[in-house]
């Protein structure tokens, strides 16, 4: 996640006093960052920069000079990270804007936060399994379906196997998987998560497609409670 230089001060004493151990990083890409583990497993990191331009996530306690902007970047650990880089850069038009300590730094529509992917070497780790503590797929955004089809096309001529075009109610998507096997979506931000809530209440209620509304009470049943700390 992005957040604004100078408040890795802030986030190790807010996680601390939540009893959340950090590990301190080496800068990469000249930024500073810390790593803290989720309770599922997944490793999360704190970035630091002053690029970060998009609006704040304010809440009770954490000021705007302190508060997540969004995702930062997402790392990819793949066996051979040059068929990762070449298969971005044909398909996204991507750019290597970076590469240290091993691993690459590419950047897809611009280089600010939010648009960087990090391609780490494998070694000899053994090949991961979906499953607690994993994440599914890395989902990247396109301002239309026109947009969308277009990639989707692109993929076909090139012999990749792709999805149909998949209604989520809140955005269309289609799934690939690129050279080392990491699965790939492309989202359309249209029509968007405010159809159906104001933007103020955006994360407050459980929100279902129509298909699923006559499975809500088991769906309901069947997930933890959230509660804001």
């Amino acid at each position: 996640f992005s957040v604004p230089d100078g408040s890795l001060g802030f986030w190790r004493a807010r996680l601390t006093q939540h009893g959340i151990a950090i590990e301190d990083e080496s800068p990469t890409f000249g930024e500073e960052a810390i790593q803290v583990g989720d309770p599922s497993g997944l490793v999360l990191r704190l970035v630091a920069g002053t690029r970060d331009a998009r609006p704040p996530w304010l809440r009770p306690g954490i000021e705007d000079t302190e508060a997540i902007r969004g995702i930062h970047s997402v790392r990819l650990t793949v066996r051979e990270p040059a068929e990762t880089i070449a298969f971005m850069a044909d398909l996204m038009a991507s750019t290597v804007v970076g590469e240290e300590a091993g691993i690459a730094r590419v950047a897809v529509n611009g280089d600010a936060p939010g648009h960087l992917v990090e391609i780490a070497p494998a070694g000899d780790a053994p090949s991961a399994i979906n499953g607690l503590g994993t994440v599914h797929h890395v989902a990247f955004a396109v301002d239309s379906a026109e947009r969308q089809r277009d990639v989707r096309n692109a993929l076909i001529e090139r012999g990749v196997p792709v999805t149909e075009v998949m209604d989520r109610q809140y955005f269309t998507s289609i799934y690939f998987r690129e050279p080392n096997g990491v699965l790939f979506e492309v989202a359309t931000i249209p029509p968007g998560f405010t159809t159906d809530e104001p933007l103020g209440e955006l994360g407050t209620a459980l929100k279902l497609p129509p298909w699923e509304e006559p499975h809500r009470a088991a769906i309901e049943a069947g997930l933890p409670r959230v509660t804001h700390g």
